[in-house]
């Protein structure tokens, strides 16, 4: 994408009413005003919170929030010229219970408070093979225990991926620590019961590696305490 019209979308997002972008001293100072306030301040109601965690252009909250319009959805990533897309196509087609929150993941526990989150997804996430990259990986054990700390205590981590290596290792952190795995598919397209949330929606690279017959793999899980 052009330098140009990375411009253009980043003022384009200053101008979205669902698009939020705090600086990291706003964050790490506590001066963040929706912190524990997302609910009221943003959606106008009480309904369940659930994040997409590195949502890339949006496709995949904006999907979810069409499909359940009695929760409300944020989806978070660090590059605001790609979720333009998902906030813009929130905006045109009037689908009031989808945000966007530009932020780095981890400072996520510093942009929602304690027990504000129901549900967390993190899907098609970098899968960080190499194991001096290992204390990026989404779902390492630090990543874990923020989410936790902004998760309700029946709150529950939702990961699809491609990534083998990324199923096996998350896999083998939650048996090893104790974690509660609910549900584990290496292959949801090929599986019968799979969760119709997990199929239903494909992001355009899903549909990209499906072509590829590239299996699609999913966990969902709650993390103890």
């Amino acid at each position: 994408m052009g330098s140009k019209n990375k411009l253009k979308r980043f003022k384009e997002n200053e101008t979205f009413t669902n698009v939020f972008q705090p600086t990291r001293d706003e964050l790490v100072n506590s001066n963040f005003n929706l912190k524990g306030n997302w609910q009221k301040a943003v959606f106008k109601n009480n309904n369940p919170l659930v994040l997409e965690l590195g949502c890339g252009k949006g496709e995949y909250s904006v999907a979810l929030a069409q499909k359940y319009p009695n929760k409300n959805f944020i989806g978070i990533d660090i590059k605001g010229a790609r979720f333009w897309r998902g906030a813009k196509t929130a905006i045109e087609d009037e689908i009031e219970n989808v945000a966007f929150l530009r932020t780095q993941i981890e400072l996520i526990d510093y942009a929602f408070a304690e027990n504000e989150v129901d549900e967390i997804w993190i899907t098609f996430p970098d899968p960080q093979i190499k194991y001096k990259r290992t204390k990026h990986r989404m779902t390492n054990a630090t990543f874990l225990k923020r989410y936790k700390t902004i998760l309700k205590p029946e709150g529950v981590v939702n990961l699809k991926t491609d990534s083998e290596f990324m199923h096996g290792y998350t896999l083998g952190l939650l048996h090893g620590a104790g974690h509660e795995v609910l549900y584990a598919n290496h292959n949801v397209y090929k599986q019968e019961g799979s969760p119709e949330e997990v199929t239903s929606i494909q992001t355009y690279y899903e549909s990209q590696y499906l072509e590829q017959n590239k299996p699609i793999t999913y966990i969902r899980f709650k993390i103890k305490g």
